[in-house]
């Protein structure tokens, strides 16, 4: 009995450990190229951890953030657009005149952060905590109109 109650186990936790396979992981490459030249186009940073990053004026241009921890990061300046932020941390960034035009923030952490002058025309917010966040001069719409 003792035997079958051990194989149970063991069968149990391999289909949890199968299950819980982490997400694809960003690519360490595109992670380096951003953080030395400030540019990655169409990049895989999808789960990668930028906190506190200095992104001034990064190009971000539809890069793959899905996931990412970009908590306390500067954005200033930067063109996420058509970047994939689904699921990614930004709580207290920095997002000053930041270009976030047809970018996916849906369930995005958005809490506590300073959206000043930021562009959002197009953005996909559906999900996103924005408790306690400081919003100034940024066109995000607030209902289903022309």
């Amino acid at each position: 009995m003792r035997i079958k109650s051990l194989a149970a186990v063991a069968l149990l936790s391999a289909i949890s450990l199968g299950a819980s396979v982490p997400a694809k992981a960003a690519n360490p490459a595109h992670v380096q190229r951003l953080l030395k030249t400030g540019e990655c186009l169409k990049c895989d940073l999808s789960g990668a951890n930028l906190k506190g990053a200095h992104l001034i004026g990064a190009d971000l241009r539809n890069a793959n953030l899905k996931g990412a921890n970009l908590q306390n990061a500067n954005l200033e300046g930067a063109d996420l657009t058509g970047a994939n932020l689904n699921g990614a941390n930004l709580k207290q960034a920095f997002v000053n005149s930041t270009t976030l035009n047809n970018a996916d923030l849906s369930n995005a952490n958005l809490s506590n952060a300073k959206l000043y002058s930021a562009e959002l025309e197009g953005a996909t917010l559906i999900g996103a905590n924005l408790n306690g966040t400081d919003v100034f001069n940024t066109n995000i719409g607030v209902g289903g109109g022309e």
